[in-house]
């Protein structure tokens, strides 16, 4: 990870300097200040510390990080703020508020001696995201130590990382929740690579297949760099420095203000692509007698887990062995192409036969912990997109690493563009995660300039993500607000306009 380590732990500091870009820091010490000063008024005492994790933009590798392949994302500005005071009492209780008191209601609950905390994923109640940090923290912990016992807190939220817009919200606000409850539980340095193992495994509480690529984004970055993270043969994270240009790589941020939220739509969106890579894998696995081991994806087998299956079996020639990583991936894209040659689908039925066990036992492993509404599972399609995905993150990440010569400035930026642009399509067009909405907005900012544009996050409404000329961001801007903003929403407001769109710059990773 350069200079940084995965296991170093999460940085503390005194100094916004050290978080926020400077033009931010007057209006982000202005949050700081109100919101210890709405503690102080909400519970009569200053808060011990504050925890903090951002959200982030993924630029490439949609929809792959629970296949564990790799993906290229970077944290934003915004963020989840929590200020925790905590004491000891008999019986350890959390009381726990948001600034935003109007939407988000205040809520108490009883944390057992033992550390239990019932969580009831299917109501969608924003205090979950803090017991799911709260259950994760006190697992680790306890594990370490049986005896520790847990504290009474006051807590206090404040977060702008736009609910449903593809940002990831929620793993900002797990992730916080989990740095603060482990720093008010065992007062000593955080390692980052334990936070996001913990906060991958807590998100999953609430409801949601969550792959890794959002919390690792949260924890482990670094202002001024993207972060490649790799979740195979184990979690691991290299940050990656963009190269100078002419004009400068700059990505901008666009909200389609349709909500996405996953954890409400995952049994027919999010988790039901989770449950479809899945299958493909045991499908593909099955057919070739292949023996599929156990990993650490969402249901415990994975596309990658059935590339290594296959590239370490009787396939295995002296010619593979040769093979680079694209090669190997391109290969897999014709072994999807054979062995699920069905672009209709496949039935519960079918999949079950051919996996050898009856339906209900296919329910049961594999849309039981987190329910899906399908009758047919487009294997073919999501396997090709995560394959080919894989291969489009190798290449970006390769240009990234290779500086192009003084006159290959333009060509570095368009073949960047290019595959975020392939990427889009696949989501639109195989993945089947886009909207009207989203192709758009894409549409509309590559007429205006933009190298490359795609969706980013889930999808299915949420935010796109453009890389755009410095020269072209005004264009790009105002041909969203001409063409979109002011069409879609006639009485916007100019401060939901500014909202709208933000041309971003890499930012830091979780912080006390």
């Amino acid at each position: 990870m350069s200079s940084h380590s995965i296991h170093e732990p999460v940085p503390i500091t005194k100094s916004l300097d050290f978080v926020y870009e400077a033009a931010s820091l007057p209006s982000q010490h202005k949050r700081w200040d109100a919101l210890r000063s709405r503690f102080s008024s909400l519970y009569g005492k200053e808060p011990d510390f504050i925890s903090r994790s951002p959200g982030r933009v993924n630029i490439i590798g949609e929809h792959i990080d629970y296949s564990l392949y790799e993906v290229l994302p970077m944290a934003i500005e915004a963020d989840v703020i929590i200020a925790i005071a905590t004491s000891a009492a008999p019986e350890a209780k959390v009381s726990i508020s948001n600034v935003n008191s109007q939407k988000f209601k205040s809520n108490e609950f009883i944390i057992s001696a033992n550390g239990e905390l019932d969580i009831d994923a299917s109501t969608h109640e924003w205090t979950n995201y803090f017991k799911a940090g709260v259950k994760g923290a006190l697992g680790l912990i306890k594990a370490g130590d049986a005896s520790v016992t847990p504290r009474s807190m006051s807590v206090l939220v404040d977060g702008n990382v736009p609910s449903g817009g593809g940002l990831s919200s929620s793993a900002a606000f797990v992730c916080a929740s989990a740095l603060a409850v482990l720093h008010a539980i065992r007062p000593e340095p955080v390692s980052k690579k334990e936070l996001v193992e913990l906060a991958i495994v807590s998100e999953r509480a609430v409801g949601v297949n969550s792959g890794g690529m959002d919390q690792a984004a949260s924890v482990f970055s670094v202002r001024g760099d993207a972060v490649s993270v790799a979740f195979s043969p184990e979690l691991h994270a290299e940050l990656i420095a963009f190269p100078k240009t002419e004009p400068p790589i700059t990505f901008m941020i666009a909200q389609s203000f349709v909500a996405a939220d996953k954890h409400v739509t995952a049994p027919e969106c999010y988790n039901l692509r989770v449950v479809e890579c899945t299958l493909a894998a045991k499908f593909i696995a099955s057919r070739l007698h292949l023996n599929l081991e156990s990993d650490s994806s969402s249901l415990g087998q994975s596309l990658r887990g059935l590339q290594n299956a296959y590239y370490t079996s009787r396939f295995a020639t002296p010619e593979t062995s040769n093979w680079n990583e694209e090669e190997r991936l391109n290969h897999m894209v014709e072994v999807v192409r054979k062995m699920l040659s069905d672009e209709s689908g496949y039935t519960r039925d079918t999949i079950a036969a051919v996996l050898g066990i009856e339906v209900p036992e296919l329910e049961q492993r594999y849309m039981t912990k987190f329910p899906v509404r399908a009758s047919n599972f487009m294997l073919r399609q999501r396997a090709l997109h995560v394959f080919q995905e894989a291969i489009r993150v190798t290449r970006f990440k390769a240009l990234l690493k290779t500086p192009p010569p003084e006159d290959g400035h333009d060509d570095l930026l368009r073949r960047l563009g290019a595959l975020m642009n392939e990427t889009q399509t696949s989501c639109r067009e195989v993945y089947e995660c886009s909207c009207p909405e989203l192709d758009e907005l894409c549409t509309i900012a590559r007429e205006a300039g933009a190298y490359g544009s795609r969706l980013t996050g889930a999808g299915w409404g949420g935010c796109t993500v453009h890389l755009v000329p410095m020269g072209k961001v005004d264009d790009v801007r105002k041909a969203w607000e001409e063409k979109y903003y002011r069409v879609k929403f006639p009485d916007i407001g100019e401060e939901k306009l500014v909202e709208a769109v933000v041309a971003s710059k890499p930012g830091q990773g979780s912080v006390m």
